[in-house]
């Protein structure tokens, strides 16, 4: 005889499922509600989910945002040295380099232009993680400048990075005794049509998404999400039918290379920096800050104005090139104007660090030149000016 025969049949009856239901529902919470039951066990309900948010959003507070945002509270712009001259008479002039959306550091850009040098002294700015402020940089130019004894000014902008050298210069022009001899914009959008479609929507949710989540400006955690999910292409197979397919060693690869480069690097904008920056485009000043610059201030005549852009205006596939072109040409351009628009061989968008044998090329055989005349003319109201 099995053992489980010698079992007494009110222990198993213990294990009936019908017995087990029936205790369950006579010990459960709310089981002697009388009254309101269902509407009290949904408020319950409520109320645990939001705890339970409320513990989710302390960590993700603790965790992600406090400690960026205690970082950020110390950052601050600068004014970085990258290289001496390459001409002894340049020394009273100072080119600076300034980067484009998402950059912080515009010290390798400035790097890989050597030709700068021979226009004179070659600063880059270190842009404040916290967001932008032109008059700050503007400030902080000036008195660099002045505390070296250089008299002139050029400046660089690289995409949006333009944008920002344009109300930069008006700054300088306007309100300093430095002479601006010209502003160099590559690849810059002049506002926000000249964004391509793809490239002005992704900055738009960005904008959105900093608006309505709390911490956004310095979560890291979103910022991976975003930086991902702009890099899809590269691990997604979307071949239109059904859902798409993730090909994971891809996904691991931009992963590894947007924590590298965008999350744990010293030299990553920050989301309020790349806010700021998106939000300088959506503006649309810089047509305001062109008007600022064509005309003279205080005895100084309006500084030379430089487009570098591609030949073919597909290759750059952020900035409509031909749009920034047309309104530059009606700002500046004309018989009497400031503009030199050049063309490098084989570039894209903004891309200096990728092609600086072509961008070196294009500056050192039609920019410098252009440049020169304005130097001169600044060097000749300068030694009329001073005091014999």
């Amino acid at each position: 005889m099995s053992p489980l025969d010698d079992r007494h049949p009110s222990s198993i009856s213990d294990w009936d499922d019908a017995r087990r239901k029936a205790r369950f529902r006579a010990t459960r919470l709310g089981h002697d509600w009388l009254t309101l039951r269902r509407t009290r066990l949904m408020l319950l309900r409520v109320a645990a989910l939001f705890v339970a948010g409320l513990i989710v959003f302390a960590q993700y507070w603790a965790i992600d945002v406090a400690p960026e945002r205690a970082r950020l509270a110390r950052t601050e712009p600068a004014v970085l040295p990258i290289a001496a001259p390459a001409d002894s008479r340049n020394w009273d002039t100072v080119v600076v380099d300034m980067v484009g959306l998402g950059g912080l550091n515009a010290s390798d850009t400035a790097a890989a232009l050597p030709s700068l040098s021979r226009m004179g002294v070659v600063w880059a700015i270190k842009y404040d993680n916290r967001g932008i402020d032109t008059k700050v940089i503007a400030d902080l130019i000036t008195r660099a400048a002045q505390m070296s004894g250089l008299k002139n000014v050029i400046l660089v902008g690289h995409s949006m990075g333009g944008v920002i050298a344009l109300e930069v210069a008006k700054h300088i022009h306007t309100d300093s005794d430095r002479r601006l001899v010209a502003v160099l914009l590559d690849c810059t959008p002049m506002d926000l049509n000249a964004v391509r479609p793809e490239s002005r929507g992704r900055g738009e949710d960005m904008v959105r998404w900093m608006g309505w989540l709390p911490g956004a400006r310095e979560s890291r955690a979103l910022r991976l999400l975003v930086e991902t999910y702009a890099r899809r292409e590269q691990f997604v197979d979307d071949t239109g039918y059904g859902l798409p397919g993730i090909r994971f060693a891809e996904l691991r690869s931009v992963l590894d290379e947007v924590l590298r480069e965008k999350i744990y690097s010293a030299d990553a904008a920050s989301n309020g920096l790349i806010e700021a920056q998106f939000l300088a485009i959506v503006a649309g000043g810089a047509v305001n800050d062109l008007r600022a610059l064509s005309e003279p201030v205080d005895g100084k005549p309006p500084p030379a104005i430089v487009f570098l852009r591609p030949r073919d205006p597909a290759a750059d596939g952020v900035v409509d090139v031909e749009y920034s072109h047309r309104v530059l040409v009606e700002q500046v351009g004309g018989v009497d104007g400031t503009l030199l628009v050049a063309f490098p061989r084989n570039t894209g968008h903004a891309n200096p660090r990728q092609r600086p044998n072509e961008y070196n090329r294009v500056i050192t055989d039609q920019v410098l030149p252009f440049v020169q005349r304005y130097q001169a003319q600044a060097r000749a109201t300068q030694n009329t000016a001073a005091p014999r």
